[in-house]
């Protein structure tokens, strides 16, 4: 959940106070415009004529007419979610289950299982194929692990 790159040297949106609640935005410079509705979004702040006598406009935007902030529908879900991001337990428990879940993806899609393309034409058709092929790396990954059916049901095998 990064927040959205700024143009280079630019202020980045993170740097700007959104007030849902208020339903404001404020500036590194302490101007403040309303959220107003706007279609596909939730809405967007617009600064217009006071960018134009900033004088932090030279590092917030190059637009004529000011700098303006999209604001996501799930803003809010957002921010929690980068707050959460910056805590070491979360960056801790991330770091150990984000590889073997990449590494897996990669495998499908790098190692003559067909991962990268698709062999049918149609988005049911093409979920049913990329099911099927990992039902059939993991039946594969369970018999190295040396899995077998026995009368009472599935045993590990020992060596």
């Amino acid at each position: 959940m990064q927040p959205p790159a700024a143009v280079k040297g630019h202020f980045p949106k993170d740097r700007f106070d959104i007030d849902l609640e208020q339903q404001t935005v404020t500036c590194p410079a302490g101007h403040t415009a309303p959220i107003r509705a706007r279609e596909r979004h939730a809405g967007a702040a617009n600064f217009g004529v006071v960018c134009a006598t900033c004088p932090l406009a030279a590092q917030c935007t190059t637009a004529k007419t000011g700098r303006t902030i999209t604001i996501s529908p799930h803003e809010a879900a957002l921010a929690a979610g980068r707050a959460r991001q910056t805590d070491p337990a979360w960056k801790a428990d991330y770091r150990a289950t984000r590889p073997k879940v990449e590494r897996k993806i990669g495998h499908l899609m790098r190692h003559r299982h067909g991962g990268r393309r698709a062999r049918v034409r149609g988005l049911r058709k093409v979920a049913a194929d990329f099911s099927l092929l990992a039902a059939a790396v993991n039946l594969a990954r369970l018999g190295v692990l040396g899995i077998t059916r026995k009368a009472g049901g599935w045993a590990v095998t020992t060596a």
